[in-house]
């Protein structure tokens, strides 16, 4: 006899709603993504960031001045198509997180546009020059452990009802292998049956 009802019945508040959770942080984080992304074009940081960079470049150790060097050559021709080619992608991941489509690819995104975020305009937070001004290290690395995190929910947990891809995963053939990161629910094999006991022998 399973004892299923009665563990859901003493479950915590936490374990018997983790679903609807999950879906809620995956949502809210989206939300963050997309209001970054449409500030890159209404706050006027697209006139800034060249001279910003350039101020990282030079405060930037000597065995980092390639890597800041490249950026700056990448960048100078037109700042503003970079900036905003950023912030349209940060648009993007947000709507995908906030709607549950192509998460996995989402989730991917997101992580390396966090660290790029973190290692380029943002200098890795500055963690080589520390000072009395020197208060964190960045947001673009917590964006980037956020996601990370959401990869690990998605593993674990499988796909969110929350989400259009759990719906066209139903009616699409193979959805689910470019929006999950795990597909153990729909994967999962049926429990052998047991086979029906020999009659004794006469």
């Amino acid at each position: 006899m399973s004892n299923k009802p009665m563990d859901d019945a003493n479950a915590s508040w936490w374990t018997r709603h983790v679903s609807p959770m999950n879906s809620i942080l995956r949502i809210l984080l989206g939300v963050v993504w997309s209001i970054d992304g449409a500030l890159k074009f209404y706050s006027g940081f697209a006139g800034s960031f060249l001279s910003d960079l350039q101020g990282t470049q030079q405060s930037a150790p000597s065995w980092l001045s390639g890597w800041f060097t490249f950026w700056v050559n990448v960048t100078t021709p037109n700042p503003t198509a970079v900036v905003y080619t950023v912030g349209t992608f940060e648009i993007l991941i947000g709507l995908a997180l906030i709607f549950g489509f192509m998460r996995k690819f989402a989730y991917a995104g997101g992580l390396v546009l966090g660290l790029l975020i973190w290692a380029i305009p943002e200098g890795f937070g500055g963690l080589y020059t520390i000072t009395p001004q020197t208060t964190d290290i960045g947001t673009g690395i917590l964006y980037a452990f956020a996601m990370a995190g959401l990869i690990l929910i998605n593993s674990a947990h499988g796909p969110s009802r929350w989400s259009v891809d759990y719906y066209l995963e139903r009616w699409v053939p193979g959805w689910a292998r470019i929006a999950e990161y795990s597909t153990r629910i729909f994967g999962r094999k049926k429990p052998a049956t047991a086979p029906p006991p020999k009659a004794p022998a006469a």
